[in-house]
């Protein structure tokens, strides 16, 4: 309960960001769906906004409650972004992909001209890894970049660190909106997180992985009582 408080908390704080006539980048995940329902109900008190989603599942919440949804080929820039995270670091970088729409939501953030992040206190690390990093594959010859993938993780130290596609049911694997597969890595912990992005943008079959590096401004951690922001350490 105390984390739905918190979750509830930052989203409250977020909505502070939002100003009339804003293209918003709306997140994916358990903290932003709080966000797209409290800005559902400032919709429907007059505030004008439009919204890009990052997932089928937040594309349909967002016209559930009202938001008027705009398709991103629309779109050449975005005002602001709010999305949650599954780890971030004194730096920022984040990983994401456990709602297993990493693809869509970092080029909703890139498109984006402020990403702020929101999140509970338990997502705050001061190594990025203890969250599995999720990685988009393209089902051709996926097994064929799981190896090739693997050799990335032998160049950044990581080589011990296992895999395993991520299942829908207990029987098939997961597909993203995309239609791609997800492996998640479980690296334990990620010494340096550019590092293994460029590693792991340089695989073909790779379509994108959830090392999210220079992209959030801030992030709003909801607490019990309120919210702390967090800004990257210089």
């Amino acid at each position: 309960m105390s984390t739905d408080i918190a979750k509830r908390n930052a989203a409250e704080a977020a909505l502070a960001l939002v100003q009339p006539d804003m293209i918003l980048g709306l997140g994916t995940g358990s903290t932003a769906a709080i966000f797209v329902t409290l800005l559902g109900d400032r919709v429907k008190a007059g505030l004008n906004i439009v919204g890009t989603p990052t997932s089928e599942a937040t594309d349909k919440l967002a016209r559930q409650v009202g938001i008027r949804i705009v398709s991103p080929d629309e779109l050449s820039r975005i005002d602001l972004t709010i999305d949650g995270a599954d780890e971030f670091d004194p730096a920022l970088n984040l990983i994401k992909g456990g709602g297993a729409a990493l693809l869509r939501e970092k080029i909703i953030a890139e498109a984006s001209d402020r990403m702020v992040v929101i999140a509970d206190a338990a997502k705050q690390v001061p190594t990025l890894g203890k969250f599995p990093l999720p990685v988009e594959v393209n089902p051709f010859a996926s097994e064929l970049t799981r190896r090739r993938i693997h050799a990335r993780l032998e160049t950044a130290g990581l080589g011990a660190a296992p895999s395993s596609w991520r299942m829908a049911t207990r029987e098939s694997l997961l597909h993203t909106d995309g239609g791609h597969l997800i492996l998640d890595i479980a690296c334990g912990s990620i010494p340096d997180p550019v590092q293994l992005a460029a590693l792991l943008d340089d695989v073909p079959g790779v379509v994108e992985h959830g090392l999210f590096i220079g992209y959030a401004s801030e992030v709003i951690v909801g607490e019990a009582g309120g919210v702390r922001r967090v800004l990257p350490a210089r």
